[in-house]
């Protein structure tokens, strides 16, 4: 067993670097299919898609977010807690300060939600 996997990590040589980190994530099937049910599959998901669309402009908080979209607080602090617990949003500062960027993770899958968000924009 050890024989299988030393020739399986001799094929992506892997440094720990984030660089290297998002190089291995960029073909990841489960990662497509996560962002087609997070924005297509559940309720809410346009609202999601909305977030993080606003959120690839410009890091924004809860209260702007809400202005931003004309949606109440609560929902925006809703969908934030799925995009945060599913790795496509990050978040620096504290409290009412706390901003939300979106993730290196979604940054390395940004054409498959460009290609969710344009089939979602084209059903409407």
């Amino acid at each position: 067993m050890f024989f299988i996997l030393s020739l399986f990590m001799h094929k992506i040589p892997f440094s720990g670097r984030q660089e290297d980190f998002a190089l291995i994530m960029v073909n990841d099937p489960d990662a497509k299919r996560l962002l087609w049910f997070i924005f297509a599959g559940s309720r809410g998901g346009l609202n999601r898609l909305k977030i993080i669309s606003k959120l690839k402009e410009n890091p924004l908080n809860t209260n702007q977010l809400a202005n931003e979209l004309g949606l109440d607080y609560k929902a925006i602090q809703h969908h934030i807690k799925v995009l945060e617990k599913n790795n496509l949003i990050t978040k620096a500062g504290e409290k009412y300060g706390v901003m939300f960027f979106i993730s290196t993770f979604l940054e390395v899958n940004m054409e498959t939600f460009e290609e969710i968000e344009g089939k979602l924009d084209k059903s409407k």
